[in-house]
């Protein structure tokens, strides 16, 4: 009779192959969403201080600052893994 050969379990932790895509570091998220609150804030600062806060020489683009920067932790969102 044929004896067939097992398979051998290894412990080895599986590595990502050429083909797909590594995990995220460690400080991706944290960074994705901060840019997204800190956006958010900043919105939320123009409004409410009715002085043109956070930077009064901007004026009114003190929001296209505001959503530049939410639109940087969006576009991150597209690398997440």
């Amino acid at each position: 009779m044929a004896r067939s050969t097992a398979r051998v379990k290894t412990d080895r932790p599986t590595e990502a192959r050429s083909g797909e895509a590594a995990p995220n570091a460690v400080w991706f998220k944290p960074v994705m969403f901060g840019f997204m609150l800190l956006g958010l804030v900043w919105i939320i600062v123009f409004y409410v201080s009715g002085t043109a806060l956070p930077i009064p020489t901007l004026g009114s683009w003190n929001i296209l600052v505001g959503f530049g920067i939410m639109f940087i932790g969006f576009l991150m969102t597209t690398r997440w893994r």
